[in-house]
């Protein structure tokens, strides 16, 4: 059984502020490089043997973090990016909220397509195809893919069932972690979900 370790990155100057999507040359900020440094603590005795990423470099930069401790280097999976929101990108978000397609992304995400951008849906498939192949290739190891809140919000949804338009009832803080075990056969099981306190035991507690 697979134990996919799906961990947000770090905050930065943008973080709660702006829709930041694939906006480039946006990095941690001192705040989330303490935050990454503190994840990387966290799971330094966790029996991990990969760190994947998106290829954004908030992404990459708190993967590296994560990685350093286990002597790995990060490979970069564009399925676990974060969603393109097109014309969306990099906007203020109190600016976004006072748009009507606002409400169809908080009550019904599965039917939002952002203009110029893709469609929920269409994240959430390729982010949980990104996952899947990333367990089949790993069997029965540890492995942490860094990615964004909305990305690993869908992926937890689609592996517990849960329909897209209840995604966001759940919430994913910066540099959290949630453990996905994904066997090759039964169904998925969460360990933790949107955790930022300690991980008890030598090896991460929660099979980490």
């Amino acid at each position: 059984m697979a134990t996919l370790v799906l961990v947000r990155h770090a905050t930065t100057a943008s973080t709660g502020r702006r829709l930041g999507g694939w906006t480039p040359g946006v990095h941690l900020d001192s705040a989330g490089e303490a935050q990454a440094e503190a994840t990387a603590a966290r799971l330094a005795d966790a029996p991990i043997t990969a760190v994947y990423s998106s290829p954004l470099e908030r992404t990459r930069e708190t993967a590296r973090a994560v990685a350093r401790p286990h002597g790995l280097r990060v490979r970069t999976r564009r399925g676990l990016g974060e969603v393109d929101y097109g014309d969306w990108t990099d906007k203020p978000l109190g600016q976004l909220r006072r748009r009507k397609a606002w409400a169809v992304v908080q009550a019904t995400p599965s039917r939002m397509a952002f203009p110029g951008g893709e469609t929920i849906r269409g994240a959430q498939a390729r982010a949980v195809d990104a996952t899947e192949a990333l367990a089949a290739e790993h069997g029965d190891e540890t492995i942490v893919c860094v990615s964004h809140a909305d990305v690993i919000k869908a992926v937890v949804a689609h592996h517990l069932g849960m329909p897209l338009d209840t995604f966001q009832r759940l919430d994913v803080a910066p540099a959290s972690v949630t453990l996905l075990h994904l066997p090759a056969t039964g169904h998925p099981v969460l360990g933790r979900f949107n955790d930022t306190g300690p991980l008890p035991g030598s090896n991460g507690g929660g099979g980490a």
